[in-house]
């Protein structure tokens, strides 16, 4: 079978070898499915698409460094260290005067008075380069994506489904960097912390713009080699999807755990204290907010939701690694595995020594791998063409 399509705005060529499969093959496994890569038509070279795609990847890996330093300016306790934000001039006091000048504007706020009166100012010149740092690493990927994009387009070298897709994610960093605002501003009047919704959703939004940015990456950079005939089972491509959606809804979890300090309540596992269902779990009323302000509801349900994420993945490793898959994607299922496994290890390990920095900082990173490798296996499923037979 011969056919054109369009995969991320490329052109491809369906290449099948459409022969009969002997009855009753891979029973067990849901509707049988043949399966090929799709080859690209000359539509763009293929050296401006290893340029976008290699440019896309540098500006998603600059995306896994932000969040990390993000999660690193909360467990320092660094984030609402610079009361003022300036989206194009932001420089570091130049002397001795200015810093303390500086130390003064952050003293107004409740932060200081409730926790950090007794604060240097070499210390507080600690946690505001933390801060710093964080926001100059957004406003880098901002000057490399918008200066890659612009540079890009005016060559010519960006599809037009890809043109959509930088829009998307020119959209997304700017209202980004104005959410990290906003979401700081949260913390400096009445309560000297954060929202854990506002933390979410800022959360939410870096891996939302990293999926993209990642997925598109994959788009230019895989290579067309051609796949064996094959078979796989349709629900295995649902089963990752799934899993997508598990692992992002867990990490919206990890983000309530972290903006209510719910790690700290019960530092314990597989129990919470003696119990494995705490009395706590509804203490508020309504209900409803115990599942988002109770920390002891909220680290329930992460745990729950972790539990769930590795039986899912286990699962999915136990079917796929029956099915003849081709070899990276065999390799994406089962890096996979191991990324979720990693990722209980770490949280169990954090939650036991009382959220130190670095292992918090680690369990912070393990959710991104865990995330990108399940884009890695989705994105290799999506390659192959499945034909229904």
């Amino acid at each position: 079978i011969c056919s054109d399509a369009n995969f991320l705005g490329a052109k491809y060529h369906v290449l099948s070898r459409n022969k009969p499969l002997a009855k009753g093959a891979f029973q067990g496994f849901g509707r049988r499915i043949q399966v090929t890569v799709a080859e690209p038509l000359a539509e763009l070279s293929q050296k401006s698409q290893k340029v976008v795609g290699g440019w896309l990847l540098v500006c998603s890996g600059m995306a896994v460094g932000s969040i990390i330093l993000g999660g690193v300016t909360r467990l320092t306790k660094s984030g609402l260290s610079m009361v003022h934000w300036h989206p194009f001039a932001e420089f570091p006091p130049s002397g001795h005067k200015q810093w303390e000048q500086e130390f003064l504007k952050y003293q107004e706020y409740p932060e200081y008075k409730e926790y950090n009166q007794a604060m240097t100012l070499s210390e507080f010149k600690r946690i505001w380069y933390i801060e710093y740092l964080h926001r100059m690493w957004g406003r880098t990927i901002g000057a490399v994506f918008y200066t890659g994009a612009a540079w890009l387009w005016w060559r010519g070298w960006l599809s037009r489904r890809a043109k959509g897709h930088v829009a998307v994610l020119g959209v997304g960093l700017a209202f980004q960097g104005a959410l990290g605002w906003f979401m700081v501003r949260s913390g400096l009047h009445d309560q000297p912390h954060v929202s854990q919704y506002r933390l979410a959703a800022h959360l939410g939004t870096a891996l939302l713009w990293y999926s993209l940015s990642l997925w598109s990456a994959m788009s230019h950079l895989a290579y067309q080699a051609q796949v064996p005939f094959q078979t796989f089972s349709p629900r295995m491509y649902r089963g990752v999807h799934g899993v997508l959606g598990l692992v992002f809804v867990t990490a919206m979890s990890g983000a309530l755990v972290a903006g209510l300090q719910a790690g700290l309540v019960y530092n314990s596992f597989p129990k919470m204290a003696d119990r494995w269902v705490p009395s706590d779990i509804l203490a508020l009323e309504p209900k409803l907010r115990n599942f988002t302000e109770n920390p002891t509801t909220v680290q329930f349900d992460h745990r729950i939701l972790g539990e769930s994420v590795v039986l899912m993945v286990t699962g999915l490793w136990l079917w796929g690694r029956k099915q003849p898959l081709p070899p990276r994607a065999r390799k994406a299922l089962h890096c996979l595995l191991a990324a979720a496994w990693l990722q209980a290890t770490l949280g169990v390990s954090t939650l036991l020594t009382y959220v130190p920095v670095s292992l918090a900082s680690s369990h912070q990173a393990g959710a991104v791998t865990l995330l990108s490798v399940a884009l890695w296996l989705a994105h290799e499923l999506k390659l192959l063409r499945r034909i229904p037979k």
